[in-house]
């Protein structure tokens, strides 16, 4: 950004002054993005080992830790935001593998209406006396159709891991315990 346009921004000049930012024609302001949100009875992972559920079982942890992402315009009726989804996975006592593999979906709606839902395979590869991780999933690109009257802020874009029935459970069940 031009060294003008940040003392504009800092010191609050006029509008005329702004105008100048915006680096040609055309709308200078990125557009609205859709509404981030992470599942919260899929923000977590608890992988056991057989049927038990002490901690000597555990297999692996995992959180979704944030959700990131932009949008810019595709065109007069498109929206194309970009997400990416963070976690942490943890090694349990039970692993027995320096590898483990995970699903997590980003879904985007429309008030109560699914649209879309995708689900993204990640291999984790713990080194050598690394039991805990920090990654990101892939950049997924999503195509938003939007109007006059109908904003990419219209829509949610909700993230999660993709459980299995026993997974989502056990977040059930200690989400309860939370309560």
């Amino acid at each position: 950004m031009p060294a003008l346009c940040r003392l504009a921004l800092t010191t609050g000049l006029t509008l005329p002054l702004l105008a100048a930012c915006g680096g040609g024609g055309g709308e200078s302001f990125p557009p609205a993005c859709p509404r981030p949100s992470i599942l919260r009875d899929g923000a977590d992972l608890y992988r056991y080992r057989g049927g038990g559920r002490d901690l000597t079982d555990l297999v692996l942890q995992g959180r979704i830790t944030g959700l990131g992402g932009d949008c810019k315009r595709n065109g007069p009726k498109e929206v194309l935001a970009t997400v990416s989804v963070g976690m942490d996975l943890t090694r349990g006592p039970a692993a027995t593998s320096r590898t483990a593999d995970v699903a997590y979906f980003v879904a985007v709606t429309d008030g109560d209406q699914v649209l879309d839902k995708r689900v993204y395979p990640l291999r984790a590869e713990f080194s050598e006396n690394t039991d805990r991780l920090r990654l990101s999933g892939d950049t997924v690109e999503l195509h938003l159709p939007v109007t006059d009257t109908k904003t990419a802020a219209s829509y949610q874009v909700t993230v999660g891991f993709q459980l299995t029935p026993t997974e989502l459970d056990e977040n059930r069940r200690r989400q309860n315990r939370r309560q």
